[in-house]
């Protein structure tokens, strides 16, 4: 199983959890990813993890990218050819690429990947990488059915659906009211109502939407005095652009402690903001699947997304989730406010929510990968 990275990502999260679940199903699995020397997987491989050291060069962003393929490349090279693997399967267009150039030498005989979605990159060197790891594996798989039908009819790849998971054991509601409270004080919270968000900012996660619509709710409820907690953001892109006009725009709405942005967080830390806090919003204008949707209905928060296809295929608005259009920051900050403000909504949620998790457990996704991968040895 091969990832780009070693930082707390959504693609890096299924790797890690596939493996492990297939591990448990009986399997040989062994995860390599590429990284810093000296650098670690956020959390402990449930199998074999392999870090490949890398150094990024000073040098150009495309620049970086091609040497960071060139490094992976060479780092799997000796791994994949002896290590007698009957499956080499890439979660990511990096290490696809990487594993591609080993199967055109002959080093390994195929390549599965697994599309989460397709990036608006504008950088020659990842569109490059994107397009090749899109059309050349041997194999590829998507999490969801909206990214199975994109890939047949926008590059003409007949994508094979599997499963993704959430571990609810890890991602639990607070056991009683004292652990809740613990999770509350170790946030910094004080009473407030606290509304998450998981995947830090960038334009993806429709970061600018969700401040403006955080500015509208917290002026309909100034009484439950809400701030608005952004967590995550360990990513191999640069972001710089759209965390400025973040918090230039925080400033322009007058809001200063209301937004807490914790960046990249330990996995006790974003299990204790789960319980801590009271809802979760997710406004993104794409998502492969959404893991931490998944995460946060594990957690037993009422959820509110952007209306996508993605989330349609497991979420149902007003059941186990709220959903808002795309971009509209009015009926975002609406469905903020009625998931706070409705008692009757928020356990409505929270039960349906629950429901939804209780169904995507790691072990079906492993079923899923495992039955891919015997028809694709099979033919």
């Amino acid at each position: 199983m091969l990832t780009y990275s070693v930082r707390p990502r959504g693609g890096v999260v299924h790797a890690l959890a596939v493996s492990g679940a297939l591990a448990a199903r009986g399997h040989d699995v062994e995860l390599f990813a590429i990284a810093p020397p000296g650098t670690t997987f956020f959390r402990a491989p449930p199998v074999p993890g392999h870090v490949v050291e890398h150094v990024p060069p000073d040098a150009p962003f495309d620049e970086r990218i091609c040497a960071l393929i060139a490094a992976y490349t060479e780092g799997l090279r000796v791994p994949l050819r002896d290590g007698g693997f009957d499956v080499v399967h890439a979660q990511d267009c990096l290490s696809a690429n990487a594993a591609l150039t080993l199967r055109d030498e002959g080093a390994v005989g195929h390549v599965i990947r697994t599309v989460h979605h397709v990036d608006d990159f504008r950088s020659p060197s990842l569109i490059a990488c994107q397009e090749r790891s899109i059309a050349a594996p041997d194999h590829v798989l998507c999490v969801s059915e909206p990214w199975v039908a994109r890939l047949r009819d926008e590059f003409g790849v007949d994508a094979e659906l599997v499963a993704n998971g959430v571990d609810i054991e890890r991602y639990r509601p607070p056991r009683d009211a004292g652990e809740r409270a613990a999770a509350r004080a170790a946030s910094g919270l004080n009473g407030e109502l606290a509304i998450l968000t998981v995947g830090g900012i960038e334009p993806r996660k429709g970061s600018l939407t969700l401040l403006r619509a955080f500015a509208a709710a917290r002026a309909a409820m100034q009484e439950r005095h809400p701030v608005l907690l952004v967590a995550g953001g360990a990513t191999l892109f640069d972001h710089r652009d759209e965390i400025g006009r973040f918090h230039a725009l925080r400033e322009d709405l007058g809001l200063d402690g209301e937004v807490r942005v914790l960046g990249p967080v330990s996995d006790a830390e974003l299990e204790s903001l789960y319980r801590a806090a009271d809802v979760f919003a997710l406004p993104s204008v794409k998502e492969g699947f959404g893991l931490a949707v998944l995460e946060a209905l594990a957690a037993g928060l009422p959820a509110v997304v952007s209306d996508l296809d993605v989330f349609r295929t497991f979420l149902d608005d007003g059941e186990s989730a709220l959903m808002a259009p795309v971009g509209d920051d009015r009926a975002l900050a609406a469905a903020l406010v009625r998931a706070a403000t409705s008692p009757e909504l928020a356990t409505r949620l929270r039960a349906g929510g629950q429901r939804v998790a209780m169904d995507h457990g790691w072990d079906r996704a492993a079923a899923a990968h495992e039955a891919a991968y015997a028809r694709f040895l099979a033919g």
